[in-house]
């Protein structure tokens, strides 16, 4: 595919299973719920797990739970075929009346607005997977956690490891890891078989990463180089990894960092989508030593490379941008590095 030039378009991309997809849900045993179904991620992998079981011939209950706060959205992942709750996860007695399905993958959390209500975050990001782990026991749980928790480090190391130690900074981030110390936990207590999913910036087109730099440069906008170097992935890819994650849960829980296999230079990105508008990249700062970049060789080695390759992503990006394609207005921030979102 060259370019993606619609909504529509970006839905089908986002959402369209790979033959790995179709085959992991023939493996599959049981029914798959997602919580948290309703933030920037949640509905396109509702709908590529609806599709990859469809495509796999199989017959199994998919589950969204969400607070819902756009109806349409609701109706939209009821009529790709999956079956939505209200719940607000919040509420231990909601996550307490929920279906215990077999496979559970868990994308709520809260980071933006973080440093306003810190409060909010902690409990969004620490309490609530407690009463998710104590229903889900007995379950499969794809956690989604994020590089944050890694320190920063130099570009020359290759990225944090799994097996690096955490050094979360500001109080986001370490809610982040307050949530994966809570599934932990519950894995270790219970038995409850887990994958801790360190997601570094997914891209939809929409938000990104790449979104954020390739708006700057066409705006004509300053474009920050606190941070140098960044990882990014395409957000279909992130998804098929999540739910492809289900068959790698284990307890203790098993760390896997989501991401592509680049170290990008930000420079270097704002200069290609400044050739391929045909403008100046204007820059303010500089590149400092270190950065938030994660290692996902691992990943990789065990799920396959990602089917979006990094020049193809950036071209949708800039297709996207300058035909003026909708923005969710959230920018990653990626450029902080007090952790204060």
């Amino acid at each position: 595919m060259k370019w993606i030039e619609s909504e529509k378009q970006l839905e089908d991309a986002l959402s369209t299973p790979g033959a790995a997809d179709i085959e992991f849900m023939r493996r599959l045993n049981g029914d798959i719920i997602i919580l948290g179904a309703g933030g920037k991620m949640g509905p396109s992998l509702v709908r590529l797990a609806v599709r990859a079981t469809e495509a796999a011939g199989i017959r199994r209950r998919m589950v969204a739970v969400s607070l819902f706060s756009a109806d349409p959205l609701r109706d939209e992942i009821e009529r790709s075929g999956a079956e939505t709750i209200y719940c607000d996860l919040s509420d231990p007695m909601q996550v307490a009346s929920l279906p215990r399905c077999e496979n559970v993958i868990f994308m709520a959390g809260r980071k933006f607005g973080s440093s306003d209500r810190p409060d909010l975050t902690w409990v969004m990001n620490v309490l609530v997977p407690a009463a998710v782990a104590r229903h889900f026991g007995s379950s499969r749980i794809v956690a989604f956690s994020t590089g944050n928790v890694y320190p920063f480090v130099a570009p020359d190391t290759g990225g944090a490891r799994e097996t690096d130690a955490p050094d979360p900074v500001g109080e986001y981030a370490q809610s982040c890891l307050g949530r994966e110390r809570v599934f932990d936990y519950f894995s270790r207590e219970s038995g409850t078989r887990t994958l801790l999913l360190r997601l570094n910036y997914a891209v939809d087109l929409r938000y990104g990463v790449l979104v954020d730099i390739a708006r700057k440069v066409y705006e004509g906008s300053p474009v920050s180089l606190a941070v140098g170097y960044i990882n990014t992935i395409w957000q279909g890819d992130a998804n098929s990894y999540a739910l492809r994650g289900l068959e790698l849960c284990e307890s203790p829980p098993r760390i896997l960092n989501v991401t592509g296999p680049e170290l990008i230079s930000v420079r270097w990105a704002a200069k290609q989508f400044a050739a391929r508008f045909g403008r100046e990249a204007v820059f303010e700062g500089a590149e400092t030593g270190s950065a938030l970049l994660s290692n996902a060789s691992l990943c990789q080695s065990v799920l396959g490379p990602p089917s979006v390759e990094l020049e193809q992503l950036m071209e949708w990006v800039a297709h996207w941008v300058e035909i003026g394609g909708s923005s969710l207005n959230k920018p990653t921030h990626f450029e902080v590095k007090n952790g204060k979102y």
